[in-house]
């Protein structure tokens, strides 16, 4: 999986990137809607591996703001997704990891950290990214064009369960 730079508000071992330019992150908010449409997707290379992951990290964040008990507000909604952010969550090499069959495993321990670290980084980065754009409108509700995609499963997957 590749260690793309990111333009992070949030303390990690992600690499700073260019204000001006876009990033990963910026990719799979723009790239979301479209890609959650696919049930396949052509990997060719490791930064499609990553995005995968975040597009996959996107749909269990809509599908965790469709599932309180009440529309939850702005900050009730940056509250939950960043608590799912820095959950502990598998990554490649993990038995219970949804998609080993497509990930290298790290090579050793140390790797393991260091990408759990990154993935923890990205994952805040985009959840207030995305809350940003589900309450952009200023209604203090998450838009129904992003929610209406909370039951729709990438590639038919879940990082979930």
């Amino acid at each position: 999986m590749a260690v793309l730079s990111i333009k992070s508000k949030f303390r990690g071992p992600a690499p700073s990137a260019d204000p001006s330019q876009a990033d990963i992150i910026d990719e799979t908010l723009d790239l979301f809607r479209a890609n959650s449409l696919f049930r396949n997707f052509e990997i060719k290379g490791p930064a499609d591996r990553l995005l995968i992951v975040l597009i996959l990290f996107v749909s269990d964040c809509l599908a965790k703001i469709g599932s309180a008990r009440t529309v939850p507000s702005q900050i009730e909604a940056t509250k939950l997704l960043n608590t799912l952010a820095v959950d502990n969550f598998p990554v490649p090499g993990d038995a219970n990891f949804s998609l080993n069959a497509h990930y290298a495993s790290p090579a050793s321990r140390a790797d393991a950290d260091y990408l759990r670290q990154y993935l923890t980084q990205v994952r805040q980065e985009l959840a207030a990214r995305l809350i940003e754009r589900l309450y952009a409108d200023g209604t203090g509700k998450p838009s129904k064009w992003w929610m209406s995609f909370q039951k729709r499963r990438f590639m038919s997957r879940s990082l979930g369960a």
